[in-house]
Order: structure tokens, then sequence, then C-alpha cells
């Protein structure tokens, strides 16, 4: 399949798939699960299914090398830590768009990382995407966001590391091979994940029963999507148009909360017509960003 449009088929499929995981592992939270052990379980879920990728084969492991699998590991799980901080203390509303420039961030350093040039029709379509992705978590509300500052600092934080995450493993993918790099990568960043026992509220014991189904279904979701998307990023590269296209997995989200969020007893879809507006404004937004990168 040729680059262009696989970095455009495969980045829709993946987001796609993380908007259903990311309902059902909303539910999973909702019944007490809670932000670190979620990570911890799904980042060991996430490794497993990473582990499958080790059968495509590829080249040697190079122990001298071994530190960059670590290095992206790293920038994985900070940008994941930084992530959960800026959603548990401030507002959904701030934190998402924040995390949202990522998809600046990866054409800004695609040029100075691997050399390669992005456009001026790429950088149009990301701008469009960052500003569709605000109008999408807008909140009719006067007062000021809770923990505003904390947000801004790790959603940045975030959003860097994971902008540097994407440029490395299109810079040194083809080098390992997706089915070295990228299991490495994610044995590395479940290791990581040991570190959050100290956070949990509680045991993973302590989980309730009901909770577990949503859990392990969401989190097998989150690595599909992810293993799509991060495998399309080692094989094709071009990861400032894949993350525009991934970019629609919040219009996506927000339109699968309206049509089948009950089923989930997700209630969103009952809020009001200026929050609808904003997100018919942020859905045309995010559009006009695809259509950029697809003509």
């Amino acid at each position: 399949m040729p680059p262009t449009l696989a970095t455009i088929i495969f980045p829709l499929i993946a987001a796609l798939v993380y908007a259903f995981g990311a309902l059902v592992l909303k539910r999973s939270s909702e019944l007490g699960v809670g932000l670190w052990r979620t990570t911890f379980v799904a980042n060991f879920i996430v490794a497993g299914l990473f582990s499958l990728l080790w059968l495509l084969g590829g080249p040697p492991v190079e122990k001298e090398l071994l530190w960059q699998p670590g290095v992206i590991a790293m920038c994985l799980f900070v940008g994941q830590i930084s992530q959960f901080i800026a959603l548990e203390k401030g507002d959904v509303s701030v934190a998402v768009p924040v995390f949202g420039l990522k998809v600046i961030l990866v054409a800004f350093l695609t040029p100075f990382i691997i050399g390669e040039a992005v456009g001026l029709k790429l950088w149009g379509a990301a701008l469009l995407s960052v500003i569709g992705i605000s109008f999408l978590n807008k909140k009719d509300q006067g007062k000021r966001p809770r923990g505003l500052g904390i947000t801004l600092a790790a959603g940045g934080v975030g959003a860097i590391s994971f902008a540097v995450f994407d440029v490395l493993v299109q810079k040194w993918g083809p080098q390992w091979g997706v089915g070295r790099l990228l299991p490495c990568i994610f044995w590395i960043n479940a290791l990581f994940s040991c570190g959050l026992v100290f956070r949990f509220s509680a045991p993973l014991s302590a989980i309730p029963k009901q909770a577990w189904g949503w859990l392990t279904g969401g989190s097998v979701l989150l690595g599909t999507q992810s293993i799509i998307f991060v495998s399309t990023l080692a094989v094709y590269g071009k990861a400032t148009s894949a993350n525009i296209m991934y970019a629609s997995r919040g219009l996506l989200s927000v339109a699968l909360v309206w049509m089948i969020g009950h089923w989930f007893a997700n209630t969103e879809r009952d809020l009001g017509s200026g929050i609808l507006r904003w997100r018919l404004a942020g859905a045309l937004m995010m559009m006009s960003a695809i259509v950029l990168v697809v003509v």
C-alpha cells in the first residue's frame, strides 16, 4: 500500500477503535477503577498485545542500541503520567485541547529530528485540527477552570513527550523493524508502570468484579489501536499527516457519545445546545483538516 494512502486509512481506523476504547474505559473508571490502576492494567495488556509483533521477526537486537527503545518508552511513560495529572487536577475541556497541540509539535519537530520537510498544507491542517479539538471540548461555563496552571503545564509536557515519541518511532523504526522496536518499547513501558503501584487508591484485588470486563475490554481496544497507529509510523513514517488523521478521534468520540453513549451509561448526549454548536464547529474544523491531508 502506498505510504500516502496508508497514513490516511490506518490512523483513521486507529482513531475509531480509540473512540470505542475510550467509552469502554470511561465506564470502568465510573465503576471505581481509578486512573492509576487503569494505566497499570492497560499498559501490561498493551505490552502483551505488542508482544505478538515479535513473531514478525526482524534483525538481531543490538544491545548497544537498547537505549533507543528505552528513550521512546520514557517519552511514552512521561506523556501518560502528565496526561493523567492534567486530567486529575484540571478540567477535561482545558486538558484535551492542550494534548491536541501534539499535532503541531510533530510538524515542528519532524524537520529537526528526521530532516523531513513539512509543507504549508500540512501546517494548515495541523492548526485546524488543534482549533477543532478545542471546540470539541468547549463547555458552557463562565467560571474559571480548576487547576488551570497545573493543567497547562502537565498537558504541555504530555504533548511534547507524545510528539517526541511519534517522531522517534518514525526515525528509528526502519532500522529496528516493527517486530523488534515496538515490543521492546512497550515491554519497557510496562516495567516503568510498576512504579504506579504506589499511587493506587486500593489494591487490584479491590476492583469491583463488574468493572474488570470493561477494564479488560477497553485495554484491549486501546492496545489494538496503538498497534495500528504506532506500526503505521514505524513502517510508513509521515508522522505529521498520520497525526492529523489520528486527531479525528476527538470528532469520532463526540459522535459516538451522541449516538451510542447511552449504551455505556454515558450522559454527555444530554448536554445543552450551546455545547452542541461548539462541537459542530469543531467537527467542521476537523473535517477541513482531514480534507487538506487527503486532497
